[in-house]
């Protein structure tokens, strides 16, 4: 995994493809869908069930590797947020890579519903440079599900995040990745060692606070979570104050569902220093984006508070690990 690079000519000839034969984006999703409720189930690339580790490793070809997920609610009206990530990926590479704000980026797609009543609540894929990532994106079921009373199991993805994930921008450089949330509605209060067991296999003695699991994945990740405009819940005073309780500064609300890929483009500039928000924006107006007014709103807050931090991104290693840290392949 984490070999290859993204190609914008492979993901037109795919996209090609499937016009010319009548499928779908998300073929996997499609069919599984026109068959009876009881038989939906994951890809088998995006099984969480007995899940080890997916990992962002450097390699010769990826020599500082960058972890990057993107997990989604898929619930309900969140549908329509994988198929604009689908359409966007090469503006989101074409910032990341051609405007030079990470060299080596590693995506995971994964997909988040309601462990309390879907038949799939928790999908993941792996990290990918190259088109795969696309594959990945493809093969994610949209169930539709959700229960109807605000909260889905983000907890549920934090907490496979945080115990089932390895990277070596942390583990050798002392950096952290990144992780996006994209949702409408509230988390549940504790990572149910019922529902653990049952999506993903794993034994757990008791329930874990959503703030302890929390705390565990943001050793590894900058976590955000963006509320797009247009969902259920957008604009919801209950579902942002639970997130910016737990977030902090990291909470974006959304105008343009159609903005999401350069917005996260832009976050990872941000977080990378490789950029402030104007050189970004500029860089929106170079591709022709018609986003830059609303990512400008998005993360104006963002930017503003990420100037007060006195060293964003600063290795976590001391000195003498990083000597020591090395490269090696998956």
């Amino acid at each position: 995994m984490g070999s290859g690079t993204w190609s914008t000519n492979v993901y037109d000839a795919a996209a090609h493809y499937r016009a010319a034969s009548g499928t779908s984006a998300f073929d996997y999703s499609d069919r599984a869908t026109s068959g009876a409720r009881h038989t939906w189930k994951a890809h088998p690339s995006l099984d969480p069930r007995g899940l080890t580790v997916r990992e962002s490793r450097d390699s010769d070809e990826h020599p500082a590797s960058l972890a990057i997920a993107v997990l989604f609610d898929v619930t309900g009206s969140m549908q329509t947020v994988p198929r604009v990530l689908q359409t966007k990926l090469p503006e989101l590479f074409g910032l990341l890579l051609r405007k030079g704000y990470t060299e080596h980026p590693q995506i995971l797609f994964g997909a988040v519903g309601d462990a309390t009543c879907d038949r799939v609540p928790l999908q993941l894929g792996q990290f990918e440079s190259d088109n795969r990532m696309d594959d990945h994106l493809g093969n994610i079921l949209l169930e539709g599900g959700g229960g109807g009373q605000m909260t889905e199991s983000y907890e549920l993805a934090m907490y496979a995040m945080a115990r089932h994930t390895a990277l070596d921008c942390v583990e050798r450089r002392g950096r952290r990745g990144y992780l996006f949330l994209i949702g409408d509605e509230k988390p549940y209060g504790k990572v149910k060692a019922r529902e653990v067991r049952d999506v993903l296999g794993d034994d757990l003695a008791e329930d874990i606070p959503i703030t302890t699991i929390l705390a565990e994945l943001r050793r590894l990740y900058d976590v955000y979570f963006i509320l797009p405009a247009g969902t259920a819940y957008a604009g919801s005073d209950e579902v942002l104050g639970t997130w910016r309780k737990l977030l902090g500064q990291n909470v974006i609300e959304l105008d343009d569902l159609d903005a999401v890929c350069e917005t996260i483009a832009l976050t990872v500039g941000l977080g990378e220093e490789a950029i402030d928000l104007e050189e970004g924006l500029d860089d929106l107006t170079d591709l022709g984006s018609g986003s830059v007014a609303t990512v400008g709103k998005a993360l104006d807050g963002l930017a503003r508070r990420s100037r007060d931090i006195a060293v964003p991104g600063a290795s976590l290693l001391d000195p003498a690990d990083q000597a020591t840290a090395g490269t090696t392949r998956l």
